[in-house]
């Protein structure tokens, strides 16, 4: 399959997708609409996690910072502008920081960037708290407009879908090969003439816009806001863990995985809250074991190659016994 032919299966089947998101809300009760927004609210944070984290391979933990910063801006914004305002506000806003995190960190790979990445998000997290307690008085707040269901439903839903546009997009430009190019060799990437800090800050922050632009959206879900709801650093693991299990460096991955981990979250979360993190936990080992590309890497070929394994582990145990017999 050449890359038009691709092209076009990936926009059909980004089609597809987005038919069946408009459609649901038509038929589904308001459980299922509920799960469904959970899901394509992964899908976003997820798909536009891999733009930058999967092409370049730097293990980004901020997720939830942006996603925070975006719920406040919307939180505080919604009063006096108009709900795409607000939106577009939470994505600036989020990028603005990913622009002087990316500026401070971005020099540094693996463990230190992780790290320093999630200790930024704590740092913001406990600067908003700070905010909140000495000037407004209060922890956290209350939002008085609110749209109503099918307009977030709808917005989330857009935001899941250009975030996979995106990516198709992305794949194909000479930015998505530069960041790719960063995460093969930065080095020799930056010996062939690419600006590799400015690629990478870039792809940074159009990560964080995404991420805000989601939690601007989400925040009117909860109508009440606080910095550890919207902070909550299990909204940014579970992000990079959708990603990684689903494949993140492939374009339908974190989708298929988000939806696999929004039917989990839902049916176990709130009846056996420990299997559901046992789950993610024994998914992850086995994806790093056993298929380091994620769930969108399985093939035929994967199940026969496992299967041949298997048997030959079992001929080599059986031949240890009888030599040890």
């Amino acid at each position: 399959m050449n890359d038009r032919q691709t092209l076009i299966r990936d926009l059909l089947l980004l089609l597809a997708f987005a038919g069946w998101g408009l459609a649901l809300p038509h038929y589904g009760s308001e459980f299922v609409v509920s799960m469904a927004l959970t899901c394509l609210m992964y899908v976003a944070l997820s798909s536009s996690w891999g733009l930058f984290c999967g092409s370049t391979r730097y293990l980004s933990l901020a997720t939830s910072a942006f996603f925070g910063i975006g719920a406040y801006t919307s939180a505080i914004a919604l009063e006096h502008l108009s709900w795409l305002e607000s939106i577009t506000l939470g994505a600036g806003l989020a990028a603005v920081v990913a622009v002087v995190m990316g500026a401070a960190v971005l020099h540094l790979r693996g463990t230190y960037f992780a790290v320093l990445t999630f200790g930024m998000t704590e740092l913001i997290r406990h600067a908003v708290t700070y905010f909140e307690k000495s000037v407004t008085g209060t922890v956290g707040r209350v939002l008085t407009v609110i749209p109503d269901r099918d307009t977030i439903y709808l917005t989330v839903l857009g935001l899941a879908v250009l975030a996979v546009l995106v990516s198709i997009v992305l794949r194909r430009s000479r930015f998505g090969l530069a960041l790719m190019g960063i995460g093969a060799d930065e080095q020799r990437a930056q010996t062939l003439g690419v600006n590799t800090r400015l690629i990478k800050i870039a792809g940074f922050a159009m990560t964080a816009a995404f991420a805000g632009a989601v939690g601007a959206a989400m925040a009117v879900r909860w109508t009440y806001i606080d910095p550890h709801t919207v902070f909550n650093p299990f909204i940014g693991f579970q992000t990079v863990l959708i990603a990684l299990i689903g494949g993140a460096m492939t374009l339908w991955g974190p989708l298929i995985a988000a939806i696999v981990f929004s039917v989990l979250a839902e049916t176990l979360r709130l009846q056996a809250p420990q299997v559901y993190m046992m789950s993610l936990g024994l998914l992850l080992i086995l994806s790093v074991l056993y298929l380091p590309g994620g769930l969108a890497s399985l093939r035929w070929a994967t199940f026969g190659g496992w299967w041949q394994g298997s048997r030959g582990w079992l001929r080599g145990l059986k031949d240890r016994e009888r030599k040890d017999g």
